[in-house]
């Protein structure tokens, strides 16, 4: 009599559905092109119809789909247990102006991939793994950080609501929500969407947006940490006016020599702070002169500007701030002007959770795809999950000519490379 040898074999991962993915890489660019890049305005048109067509194809893909109060979405496929804790991948379908194509959205398209591929294969997981479109990432459009995923964890102040305004309607959060059809009186005042103790783990892909990768020829970066940050976006300097050829040095109020005074000071504590072995990153995007009195001819009497100053380390950027509050009470003092900050927003820095980065490394070695540890320094909504106790990992995705611009350059094998691995990882949570 014959007999049979019983083994255990380990359930073959799936090849997340690409092709998928590449079809609506094809439709989002097609439906929010602007004649040079991609732009999807937070809480706008742009931005609607990526959510719809995301939202279109994971119906279609066989995923449960719903939208939270403030407009985030989330396509599900369902576990054998579904009061259990669920699997989160998450990342935001809007974009800058005149951006690119996959800056955001190649994170919620290797989610689809991944999860698409895994009811195509039949598996069903031991709880529901969610791939969650998030709304309003980026902060051009908005004075705020993490609009979405602040709102779906219940982090959303309500003044935010109705103070915080869009930078080119000087409309705020809840006119522009309500434009879209949502209610944002709902956002603040129901249970927050997402409960911290209800998520089991939060995943994030997204293109690198810097050289590293591209420079070390390798196709997909596992972040070990995110750099918090402090952002002033109003800040301004108040001198005096006055004819450039009257004034003398010593009488001057000049704000623009203050600013200049300001930048240079803060870009050699940023020096001396990195020979030191600091992490620190100190950026002044904006600065301009009025443009109705200011003239070749006259001393400024006032500059608008902006600081964004980025650390792995808590400790480096309070002390980065005292150093700078310092520095401008020195100029003020000396020059005789006014600097002021106006608001700023903070966002501590947050490590990513050393058992899904194991998960993710075994996974990229069992599929024998290189991959490069790295830090993440730009800011992404894995930060203010992390920031919730939640267990928190992010894929980069090698990308040529960083990112927030039209030549954004990744490449698809590359996507499906990091698809890949979330997908083993996935398949590794729980069968």
């Amino acid at each position: 009599m014959a007999t049979s040898l019983q083994h255990h074999e380990e359930p073959r991962v799936p090849r997340p559905d690409v092709a998928l993915a590449a079809s609506l890489f094809d439709a989002l660019r097609d439906a929010t092109e602007d004649g040079e890049g991609v732009t999807r305005e937070s809480y706008g048109p742009g931005e609607n119809a990526a959510h719809m067509i995301v939202r279109d194809a994971a119906a279609a893909a066989g995923l449960e789909t719903d939208v939270d109060p403030a407009g985030n979405l989330y396509m599900t496929l369902a576990g054998r247990d579904r009061s259990a804790p669920r699997i989160l991948i998450g990342s935001h379908l809007d974009s800058v102006r005149c951006g690119g194509n996959y800056d955001g959205a190649a994170g919620v398209l290797a989610g689809l991939a991944a999860v698409s591929s895994l009811f195509q294969a039949g598996h069903v997981p031991d709880q529901d793994i969610t791939v969650m479109g998030i709304r309003a990432e980026e902060s051009m459009w908005f004075s705020a950080n993490y609009i979405g995923s602040r709102a779906a964890l219940g982090l959303l102040a309500p003044d935010e609501l109705t103070t915080v305004r869009r930078t080119d309607s000087g409309r705020t959060i809840a006119e522009h929500m309500h434009d879209c059809g949502l209610d944002s009186e709902a956002v603040t005042v129901q249970t927050p969407y997402l409960r911290p103790d209800a998520i089991a783990a939060y995943y994030e892909i997204h293109i690198e947006q810097g050289p590293a990768m591209e420079s070390e020829g390798i196709p997909v970066g596992i972040v070990s940490g995110i750099r918090g940050n402090f952002r002033c976006r109003e800040a301004s300097c108040a001198g005096e006016y006055g004819h450039c050829g009257t004034v003398p040095r010593a009488l001057r109020r000049d704000s623009v020599a203050a600013v200049a005074e300001l930048v240079s000071r803060t870009d050699d504590l940023w020096a001396t702070l990195e020979e030191e072995g600091q992490d620190l990153a100190v950026t002044f995007g904006v600065i301009s002169t009025d443009d109705v009195h200011s003239a070749a001819s006259k001393v400024a009497g006032d500059v608008r500007f902006t600081i964004d100053v980025r650390s792995r380390s808590a400790e480096t950027l309070a002390a980065v701030r005292e150093q700078l509050d310092a520095t401008i009470a020195e100029i003020e003092e000396r020059r005789g002007v006014r600097i002021d900050l106006g608001p700023c927003s903070e966002t501590a820095p947050a490590d990513m959770d050393l058992g899904l980065r194991k998960r993710l490394l075994r996974s990229a070695s069992e599929l024998d795809i290189p991959v490069l540890e790295m830090p993440s320094g730009a800011g992404h909504d894995a930060l203010v999950f992390a920031g919730c106790g939640v267990p928190a990992a992010m894929l980069f995705i090698r990308n040529a000519h960083g990112s927030h611009n039209p030549r954004e350059a990744m490449e698809m094998e590359d996507f499906a490379k990091a698809s890949s691995i979330l997908t083993a990882s996935l398949m590794a949570a729980g069968s």
